[in-house]
């Protein structure tokens, strides 16, 4: 009778897991192509100093995962647990902290914030409440979004006209490390019509990355795990965001997580794989989107 119980017991688990993973809404890999354990990602990654999670800005899934890495990882760093995010532009930094330190209310800080994301509420609220009940620092790494068009625009000799304060919201080593041959494949996603500003579009995705690496480093203190989120294009490869941070900074114990649809990881080879990230979150590729 005990063999027979044991054995419905088990029919029953491998039907309920037959379910779970008929219509999985995402699947977990690591950089071999196997797949990972969502407790050996967070106790990996949380050893590291900095993880940049690369989303896909309306895919539900990878902000459902934001927000519960952020809880885990809290588990472990508590205090020592930092956020940053694309989505937030340098300027808007005195606000968000003073929203965070309770200062005044969602109502008062919504109408203030310049440039703030349509998906605000669905996608990005959750994680900055998070950090305002936990006391934990939220960081605005991106440049404002007017730089970037001037930059589009006129090349990075626009750098020039802009005022020393202007300058302190834009990262300082754009000039310096600047390297067209990084973000060269911006060109073979033109589909061989290559606009004349090119190398403008260049530099300005440059200003984002370079500008997004400076404030993570700034606020960066040793022991921290600074969590950053930003769009998928700007941390896979160890490109952009993580490229600048290792020009900048070189030294630091980094890793990422990405997005991809299941038809993109289908495609993908063993090589590319390896090298997106240490973790890439599989989702349906007919998976409803918010809006932003």
């Amino acid at each position: 009778m005990r063999k027979l119980n044991l054995t419905i017991v088990a029919i029953i688990a491998f039907v309920s897991i037959s379910f779970a993973q008929g219509k999985p809404a995402y699947l977990l890999y690591n950089n071999k192509g196997e797949m990972a354990s969502y407790d050996f990602m967070i106790k990996d990654l949380a050893d590291s100093d900095m993880v940049f999670f690369g989303e896909y800005h309306t895919n539900p899934i990878s902000h459902w995962m934001q927000i519960e890495m952020a809880k885990s990882f809290y588990e472990v760093k508590g205090e020592k647990l930092v956020f940053g995010a694309e989505m937030f532009e340098s300027p808007n930094q005195l606000l968000l902290n003073e929203y965070l330190a309770g200062f005044y209310s969602e109502e008062k800080m919504l109408p203030e914030m310049t440039q703030l994301w349509k998906n605000y509420k669905t996608d990005y609220k959750p994680l900055v409440e998070f950090a305002k009940e936990n006391n934990l620092k939220f960081i605005a790494t991106n440049i404002p979004r007017r730089y970037a068009s001037m930059i589009n625009k006129g090349g990075i000799e626009v750098l020039k006209k802009l005022s020393p304060e202007a300058k302190a919201l834009i990262g300082p080593d754009l000039v310096k490390y600047f390297d067209a041959d990084v973000y060269a494949d911006m060109k073979d996603k033109m589909g061989g019509h290559v606009p004349p500003n090119m190398l403008n579009i260049q530099t300005a995705q440059a200003g984002k990355d370079a500008t997004m690496a400076h404030f993570s480093v700034k606020n960066f203190n040793k022991g921290d795990l600074f969590f950053h989120m930003d769009g998928a294009y700007h941390s896979d490869n160890k490109r952009g965001i993580i490229w600048w941070i290792n020009k900048i900074q070189p030294g630091l114990n980094i890793k990422s997580i990405t997005t991809v649809l299941q038809s993109e990881w289908d495609e993908m080879t063993k090589e590319e794989k390896k090298s997106i990230a240490e973790y890439i979150i599989v989702v349906a590729d007919n998976m409803t989107q918010t809006k932003r």
